[in-house]
């Protein structure tokens, strides 16, 4: 089976860039992206994302879209060389927790521009099962004026990404394929295990391999609630639940998940896609709606939580001051979207309380345009004292940090992450 020669990455994001660098070690690959400040920054072989570093990137860039190695770009144009396109494009919801399809079929609209026959259109994206052949195929097929399974085809492989994870890179994660036929199942296969060395996984069909991928997460988002539920049990019983938890996990059997906060651009947000979709089938999700639900209400219990010990303490609400250490919506990692660090802060300040945000992960830029916050990146910025200091997120740095130089003697300390010596902090998850 002859592999194609040309492949183009549209969206070089977290998925998006890694796989794109993996590729052009041994292909043509036209990295695409439309926004140009990040199209100029990875010429320069700079990601802030920091999913791929500047000695690995800068090797494999290449000036023209005709040799071997990622040639990166902001220009539809270019996109004509490819035989293969695969898009990787965020999948949001809206302020309604309802999916947002505007990236998706905008991607397939550009592709569908210069769609050829024989060509193969791959989505990593996650959606819900349909999404493929349904809503992107028709885009594809109204763009290009050709017609599906008999001009050109499409495929369906889940991006597993997990940003910030240094072990678990795109390469060593087993990948899910499919495609719209069995030749081209094949086809998209094997192109995938050209290059992932932890091997793939042919499901049956596309829609397979779509749900596959929206119950991995929404799976991890119910076990996460089920551990927050029972965080807010044992708290009302003076249980410390990460001891609980610790001795529960002595069982060979036990799913060790921990308690925190739900955000990101996967668990938060794919398992509104799979509730979606069964609404629109006739069928009122519940066990997965309760999943969301509880972890969505973390921060604003957390922000509650702290402010009755800070009264407990005889400390003032009212324009007391908080320091918040982490915006990101994870350790280690500079990705803000969809972080549940901002329902703290949002619900300390409907209590009048000045909020300060560290993060040395984060980007200035991105926080203020994002959630209207100025962000603090040093610690030689933070004032000689807060009222209260809620740990959101482990950065490595904060385990650094002395708290006993920030703190007073009413001062409360809320570890959301575990992070800290038990007995140095006020209450942790």
């Amino acid at each position: 089976m002859d592999l194609p020669k040309n492949i183009a990455i549209i969206g070089l994001g977290y998925v998006g860039l890694p796989l794109a660098v993996e590729f052009a070690k041994q292909y043509n690959v036209i990295g695409f992206d439309i926004n140009r400040k990040r199209v100029e920054e990875l010429r320069s072989g700079n990601d802030f994302t920091l999913e791929v570093e500047e000695d690995h990137l800068k090797s494999v860039l290449t000036d023209s879209a005709n040799n071997e190695g990622l040639f990166v770009s902001c220009e539809a144009e270019d996109l004509k060389h490819a035989s293969v396109f695969i898009i990787t494009v965020p999948t949001p919801t809206d302020a309604l927790n309802k999916p947002v399809f505007t990236p998706l079929i905008k991607a397939s609209q550009t592709v569908g521009k210069v769609l050829k026959k024989g060509d193969i259109v791959i989505y990593e994206s996650t959606v819900y099962p349909g999404v493929t052949e349904d809503i992107c195929v028709p885009v594809l097929e109204q763009e290009s004026g050709l017609t599906f399974n008999e001009d050109f085809f499409a495929g369906y492989s889940p991006e597993r990404i997990n940003p910030g994870d240094k072990e678990h890179t795109v390469t060593k994660i087993l990948k899910v394929t499919s495609g719209s036929t069995p030749e081209i199942a094949k086809q998209v296969d094997e192109l995938y295990k050209s290059v992932i060395t932890a091997g793939t996984h042919l499901a049956p069909s596309i829609k397979v391999a779509e749900a596959a991928k929206v119950i991995e997460n929404s799976q991890r988002d119910i076990n996460i609630a089920f551990v927050n539920e029972l965080s807010k049990i044992f708290r009302l019983l003076n249980i410390d639940t990460k001891d609980v938890l610790e001795a529960a996990g002595t069982k060979w059997n036990f799913l060790k998940f921990t308690p925190g906060l739900v955000g990101g651009h996967c668990i938060g947000v794919d398992p509104y896609y799979l509730a979606q979709k069964a609404i629109e089938s006739g069928y009122e999700p519940e066990i997965i709606l309760a999943g969301r639900r509880m972890n969505d209400s973390m921060g604003s219990y957390v922000a509650q939580e702290t402010v009755k010990m800070m009264i407990k303490k005889g400390a003032r609400i009212k324009g007391s001051k908080a320091l918040v250490l982490g915006i990101t919506f994870k350790e280690n990692c500079p990705d803000i979207r969809n972080s549940r660090a901002i329902d703290i802060i949002r619900e300390l300040e409907t209590y009048h309380v000045d909020v300060d945000v560290y993060d040395p992960w984060a980007s200035v830029e991105e926080v203020r345009h994002e959630y209207g916050l100025e962000l603090i990146t040093t610690s030689d910025n933070l004032l000689e004292s807060y009222d209260t200091i809620i740990l959101a997120v482990s950065h490595k740095e904060f385990l650094e940090l002395n708290l006993s130089d920030l703190r007073k003697d009413t001062t409360v300390v809320f570890d959301v992450k575990s992070l800290l010596p038990k007995g140095t902090v006020d209450a942790r998850l």
